[in-house]
């Protein structure tokens, strides 16, 4: 049976959560569908752009995004210290950017004098406003029911756009962020629905490459900047170079063009020696990363740790991490 949320999300354990959605019987609701012969390829465009405006309004970053046929991917990192920093204001205006918000809250922005009742209350609301902006199962929801109104509009029909709620892995260390990123950047190419990561449509690589290559390594700004290795005083960001991490996806592409699974190339990226990656498993990892790790992933001591905050009786995916991150 699935975990509810609050068994899997736990920002004292990681603020980095990988997330899926796939329509309702794996139709290619956002693709060309070879039966019917329709083509709703626009609606790609839809998700990312609702990603990146949610982006802008939650405290929750986007690190990663890969927007396909039949689903999307994308990984999330969740900025608690962010949306306690805003004043009441602040989170009233975000919401509202989203939601009409209740009428008390409106009159009090208005200027009008309030009970103190009423205004206890507005107080409680902006708590709970301010919780639900730092929230996945938000995001994802504000997300997913644009999408599924917009597309049943477009398609005169009622009933379920996606298949269900949407699948929630945690990202307990580097070698689980960077595998995943990699696994979610890699699925164009994996796929066969591109040549190249600078040519997988609707992916955060090919935004990364592109700003690279027009600005000379600068970043773009509704992603998560890469800021490099772990140190005193790190700025927010992912903790990895940029240039190694485009090297190492570019790498990891060729082996799965060529579908060399066995055929190692001996100059290795140097993230991989940095992250003690056996080049073996980390070729297996993103192919596999969705299928292979549930709901946890990470080293075997911190998902131990993870297991223990979060209640869990039992370590789940103990043997896989421990073969291939520890």
């Amino acid at each position: 049976m699935p975990k509810p949320r609050k068994a899997l999300v736990s920002l004292d354990a990681t603020p980095y959560y990988h997330c899926v959605s796939r329509c309702v019987r794996r139709a290619f609701l956002c693709g060309e569908d070879a039966q019917s012969g329709k083509s709703h390829e626009h609606r790609r465009q839809w998700i990312e752009a609702r990603m990146k405006a949610l982006a802008a309004v939650f405290a929750i970053d986007l690190c990663a995004y890969a927007v396909m046929s039949n689903h999307y991917h994308v990984v999330l990192h969740v900025d608690r210290a962010r949306a306690e920093g805003w004043g009441e204001k602040e989170v009233i205006r975000r919401w509202r950017e989203l939601f009409t918000g209740h009428p008390l809250v409106q009159r009090h922005l208005a200027g009008e004098t309030l009970l103190q009742a009423e205004l206890a209350l507005v107080h409680e609301l902006v708590a709970l406003w301010r919780s639900r902006l730092g929230d996945i199962s938000w995001f994802m929801r504000c997300l997913n029911e644009s999408i599924a109104r917009g597309a049943n509009e477009e398609d005169q029909c009622t009933g379920r756009f996606w298949e269900g709620r949407f699948k929630c892995q945690a990202l307990l260390d580097e070698k689980a962020l960077a595998a995943c990123l990699a696994y979610v950047d890699l699925n164009p190419v994996r796929a066969g629905m591109a040549e190249t990561p600078e040519t997988s449509h609707h992916t955060s690589v090919r935004e990364r490459i592109r700003a690279a290559l027009a600005t000379g390594l600068t970043q773009p700004a509704h992603l998560l900047p890469f800021v490099g290795n772990p140190r005193q005083a790190m700025p927010k960001g992912l903790p990895f170079r940029l240039e190694d991490y485009l090297e190492l996806v570019d790498w990891t592409g060729r082996i799965l063009r060529e579908d060399k699974c066995g055929a190692i190339p001996a100059s290795l990226p140097p993230i991989l020696e940095r992250l003690d990656i056996d080049p073996r498993h980390w070729v297996y990892m993103t192919r596999h990363f969705e299928s292979r790790f549930k709901g946890l992933v990470g080293a075997a001591y911190r998902l131990r740790a993870a297991c223990q905050a979060l209640g869990y009786r039992r370590t789940p995916n103990l043997a896989v991490c421990r073969e291939l991150l520890s």
